[in-house]
């Protein structure tokens, strides 16, 4: 359900859903995001190495942007979502876990381009109008400059929500992509620019219902889908919300 309605969301938005493989090799899953062997960025995504071999679980769904990219001509205008693995398990981390990043390569793309698809995207999938971002520098390997991106909360009914200017929270990464990332695939940076962004679908359902285990999303139990209401032919929109 989560990964549909993030593809329905961003569809009508105008990007395309790109795939690729869930094992991948050193060369995609790192070093062409520039994480170069030994450099200390490989530490913030701790992963599942394939014995006797270069194959690694992919750490996040960047690569798909990198093999795209290889096959297309610009402008592109994508989202990646899929399982990714990362040596981490609490009641906050799960080893696999979803995610979906977003990716556009153009002409005279700027951070204002990413900042109103951010607040678009999250007004539709929080259903609220008063959805307040607030952007703050950080380091990605593979955007320059970068941001985390802060969502404002507040307090309603006794339980933290998404939504108003009480206090703020972080919800995902973003920035403009790196100029050797478009060098890298043979585009001329001083031409082409782009943003990225990417997020944990299953930690962004937590704050939208409500849930304070991500365990329980891989648990299989009918009983957990009945409690949060979810229906499996719900189809969402930016006009209609995502729906329970």
């Amino acid at each position: 359900m989560q990964k549909a309605d993030f593809e329905a969301l961003f569809r009508t938005m105008g990007f395309s859903v790109a795939d690729g493989p869930e094992i991948e090799n050193d060369y995609y899953n790192f070093t062409a995001l520039r994480m170069f062997p030994d450099h200390p960025s490989r530490s913030m995504q701790d992963t599942f190495y394939v014995a006797g071999s270069d194959k690694v679980l992919r750490t996040q769904t960047s690569p798909v942007q990198i093999r795209y990219m290889q096959s297309h001509q610009p402008p592109i205008r994508i989202i990646c979502p899929g399982r990714v693995y990362r040596h981490d398990h609490d009641a906050t981390h799960t080893p696999m876990f979803h995610q979906v990043e977003g990716f556009v390569i153009d002409k005279a793309i700027t951070l204002g381009h990413l900042k109103w698809t951010l607040e678009t995207f999250l007004k539709a999938f929080f259903e609220r109008g008063d959805i307040v971002l607030r952007m703050r520098p950080s380091y990605f390997p593979f955007t320059e400059p970068s941001a985390e991106v802060d969502v404002g909360w507040s307090i309603e009914k006794g339980r933290r929500v998404v939504g108003g200017q009480q206090g703020w929270m972080e919800v995902l990464g973003s920035g403009m992509v790196h100029p050797r990332v478009i060098a890298n695939i043979g585009l001329d940076p001083d031409e082409w620019q782009g943003f990225a962004f990417g997020c944990g679908i299953d930690r962004l359902a937590m704050l939208k219902y409500g849930m304070d285990d991500l365990r329980a999303f891989f648990d299989g139990d009918i009983r957990w889908l009945k409690h949060y209401g979810f229906r499996a032919l719900d189809v969402p929109t930016l006009s209609g919300g995502v729906g329970a």
